[in-house]
This record gives structure tokens, sequence and C-alpha cells, in this order.
């Protein structure tokens, strides 16, 4: 008789200590796949990806205020606007009410904290930039910190610019 494949015969099932092995493994794959998650998100926002869980919350919760005044207007983020638009039978919002709407931050909404740090700062800069999905001015973006000083944050805005972190066009910035 021919050998047969090791692919073609069945496992053996597996005892209770390699099962609890397998399973603790599959928990530590998952939770790997999370916290890479987690880090992809902070970074797409320009947060620090070991923020406290209530810093966190706090910040998402902003940005969910922010984005019902934005909906409330009828301001739509398009994934593909040239594509969602006309399907959607939906004129597009002037451009100048969309940078309003963004540049305003929501009401009642808390300011976020200036880091000490000019790492820090620049990626709390870029995290406001990337936020607002809209160019905004140092001075708008000064206004989303507390104790933030225009004219250090005009600083970061311009140097991001030079890092190819953020583009400018008119006094105002936003990410790239």
């Amino acid at each position: 008789a021919a050998d047969a494949s090791p692919l073609a015969t069945r496992p053996s099932p597996l005892t209770a200590k390699e099962r609890t092995i397998h399973d603790h493994g599959l928990v530590a794959v998952l939770k790997q796949i999370h916290d890479e998650l987690d880090a992809a998100v902070a970074d797409a926002y320009g947060w620090p990806a070991d923020l406290p869980d209530g810093e966190l919350l706090q910040r998402l919760v902003d940005l969910n205020t922010r984005r019902a005044a934005e909906e409330a207007a009828g301001v739509i983020r398009w994934l593909r606007p040239e594509y969602q638009q006309p399907r959607a039978g939906i004129e597009p919002v002037q451009p100048a009410l969309v940078e309003e709407i963004a540049a305003t931050p929501a009401a009642g909404a808390a300011l976020l904290v200036w880091p000490a740090s000019m790492p820090e700062q620049a990626r709390a800069v870029r995290g406001v930039l990337g936020a607002a999905g809209v160019p905004l001015s140092a001075a708008e973006v000064a206004a989303r910190f507390a104790k933030a000083e225009k004219g250090r944050v005009a600083e970061l805005l311009e140097t991001l610019v030079l890092l190819g972190q953020a583009g400018e066009n008119e006094g105002k910035f936003g990410g790239v």
C-alpha cells in the first residue's frame, strides 16, 4: 500500500491541556490584532497610542459630537463622493459651510489637553487637523486646546508643512 500523506490523515483530537494552550493562543492572537487596530486608529487621528481610557473616550465623544453637528447641518463625509453623491441624489454641501462647521468646535466640547513635550504637541496638532477634515487656521487649531499659545501652534503647523505632515493654503492648514 502507498504511504498516506500526513495531510490526508485527520489529526488526533487535542487533549484538555492542548486545547487550553490552543485556546489561549487564539486569545493572544486576537489581542495582538486588537492592539494593532487600536494603534492604527490612534495614528489615523494623530493621537498617542497609549492614551488613558478616559481621555480616549472623551476624544471619541467630542469627535462624535462634531460629526453629529455636521450631520444635522446636512454635511456628509463621503468616502467616494464622485460615486456616492449622484447615487444618493443629494446635492453637495457648499464647501464654505463644511469649513465653518468643522472649524467650530462642538458646543460643550471639552478642550484638549496641550501636551508638555514638542513631539506630543506636534502629534496633537496633527490629530486636530485629521479630525477636522477641512483646513483650519492656526487660531482655529489653537482654540481646540486648553493653554495652547497661538504662536506656538502656528510654528508647529509650519514645521508639519515642511516635514510633509500637513498642507497649507492661504493660511489654512490640513492633514495630508
